[in-house]
C-alpha cells in the first residue's frame, strides 16, 4: 500500500474488515461495469464510460477492495461545474456477495470526508427512482449521520428520456448543509 493509499484508508473508518478503500483506477473500469450490470437495478453506462469514469473522475469516487484488489463496491460523483462545493454521486454500487454489510455508506461517507478535507463541500446530491429503497434508506441515513436537511424535487420525469423505453423520474435528493 502506498503512501497516498494508507492517507486514504485512514478516512475511511467503517470500513467491514478484510476490505480496503482506495480510488479507482483506469484498469477497475471493467470491474466497475460488471458491479453495475450486476446489481440489476443500476442504469448500465457503456463501458467505455465507466473506464473514462476511473480515467477523469478518480478524485472525486471510491472504491473498496477485496484482500486480492479486485472491486467489490464503488461510488462514483463529480463536482458540479456551478457549484464546486456540491458533490453529486452518479452511482453507488456494491457486488452482491458484499452486500449487507455497511459497506455503501462506508464509502459514502469516506469519500466525502476526503473531499470536504481537500476543498470543502457543503452539499450532497442525487437522484433515485421512486421506490428504490436501498438508495433512499441510503442517502436518508447519510443525511441524519451528518445533520443535514434533504430536499426532494422531481429533476427528470419520464417524458425527458428521449430512447422510448419507459423510464421512472429521477428525483433530485439534495443533503446540505454538511457537517463533515
Amino acid at each position: 500500500m502506498t503512501a497516498a493509499q494508507a492517507d486514504l484508508q485512514a478516512e475511511f473508518l467503517e470500513m467491514p474488515e478484510g476490505l480496503r478503500i482506495d480510488r479507482p483506477n483506469l484498469v477497475d473500469g471493467a470491474a466497475l461495469w460488471r458491479i453495475a450490470k450486476d446489481s440489476g437495478t443500476l442504469d448500465l453506462n457503456s463501458s467505455y464510460s465507466y473506464l473514462l469514469w476511473c480515467r477523469d473522475f478518480a478524485g472525486t469516487s471510491a472504491v473498496a477492495r477485496a484482500a486480492d484488489g479486485r472491486p467489490v463496491a464503488f461510488v462514483t460523483g463529480y463536482r458540479r461545474p456551478d457549484r464546486p462545493r456540491t458533490l453529486l454521486v452518479w452511482q453507488v454500487a456494491v457486488d452482491e456477495a458484499h452486500r449487507g454489510r455497511g459497506l455503501a455508506g462506508a464509502l459514502l461517507d469516506g469519500l466525502t470526508r476526503r473531499i470536504a478535507g481537500s476543498d470543502g463541500l457543503t452539499a450532497v446530491e442525487t437522484t433515485i427512482t421512486p421506490g428504490n429503497t436501498a438508495s433512499e434508506r441510503l442517502f436518508t441515513s447519510y443525511a441524519a449521520r451528518h445533520g443535514a436537511r434533504v430536499e426532494r424535487d422531481v429533476l427528470f420525469d419520464a417524458a425527458h428520456f428521449p430512447d422510448g423505453a419507459p423510464h421512472d423520474p429521477e428525483v433530485l435528493y439534495r443533503i446540505g448543509p454538511l457537517s463533515l
